[in-house]
């Protein structure tokens, strides 16, 4: 895998330095209670898919894991979290929707130990801080991310630092939305640097 992925010759380790992250966005699969892997012909419960996840943590160097079940499968979350918690970097994204009423539904029942935090999914910047500090206080881990359709605007990054956030989504160097995020990084890391 390493030499397919171009690291062969460099000093990164797979499974240290290069991990593995999914976000499967389950909520697009889940119909009727049910996970349809339609690809595979299979039609899973909430258990077999956490079972299938596991069994993947244990071959691959995975460390997080986005969106794994469905937004409204809080039982399935909970045992998921249960499950996997303690391994890997549970994010709710479509679960927590940078929703604070949300977030505190789960942190009543201790799901997830991450939040994905869009501040154009949500609405407003209060509401965006609130759902960062609410998190901060129950230990949940801080992603803060770009959503598509975004701009070249890199207040994302700002917010990042400014939240002491765990993690930055900020997608591939390859367009010049995601390239300006970066670059601004880059500016900021330069500028504490200094």
């Amino acid at each position: 895998v390493a030499a397919v992925m171009g690291l062969r010759g460099l000093p990164y380790r797979w499974g240290g330095d290069v991990m593995v992250g999914l976000d499967p966005a389950a909520s697009e699969f889940y119909r009727r209670g049910k996970y349809r892997l339609d690809c595979e012909g299979l039609s899973l419960t909430a258990d077999q898919l956490i079972a299938r996840y596991r069994r993947w943590a244990v071959k691959y160097p995975l460390s997080t894991l986005e969106d794994g079940l469905a937004q409204d499968d809080w039982d399935g979350w909970s045992r998921l979290t249960a499950e996997l918690g303690p391994r890997l970097t549970l994010v709710g994204d479509d679960l927590f929707a940078t929703n604070a009423a949300r977030l505190k539904r789960g942190i009543e029942r201790q799901v997830a130990n991450a939040v994905l935090i869009k501040p154009n999914q949500v609405g407003t910047l209060t509401e965006t801080v609130a759902t960062m500090r609410l998190a901060r206080q129950h230990g949940y881990r801080l992603a803060v991310s770009h959503r598509s359709g975004e701009t070249t605007d890199p207040f994302i990054v700002d917010l990042a630092v400014a939240g002491q956030a765990d993690y930055l989504k900020a997608g591939a160097f390859a367009r010049g939305e995601r390239v300006a995020k970066w670059n601004r990084l880059l500016a900021i890391a330069a500028e504490l640097e200094a």
